[in-house]
């Protein structure tokens, strides 16, 4: 199944994993990623739902730009390698 999602989201999995720089990677930097990957998850589906409650559809737009920064989170941190773990917190 790890194979499967993998090849799914190689195309975001690719721009953390190339190059040949030295990374220096530590566990608690994929347990960070994925708890902030799940912080912009649930601040997206709470804004969905103000959004929907207080029916004004132009909230739609931090409901997307929260959901991709949750979602590309939670891809690099539970399927990346520890390369890819470490350069998403390289700063450039």
């Amino acid at each position: 199944m790890k194979v499967l999602m993998r090849k799914v989201f190689s195309p975001v999995l690719s721009m953390f994993e190339s190059g040949e720089a030295i990374y220096a990677y530590r566990a608690s930097h994929r347990k960070i990623l994925i708890a902030v990957g799940l912080l912009f998850l649930l601040l997206s589906f709470g804004s969905l739902i103000a959004m929907i409650r207080i029916a004004n559809y132009g909230g739609i737009l931090p409901v997307l730009v929260f959901f991709v920064i949750g979602l590309g989170c939670e891809v690099v941190g539970l399927l990346g390698t520890d390369k890819a773990v470490a350069n998403i917190w390289k700063c450039p």
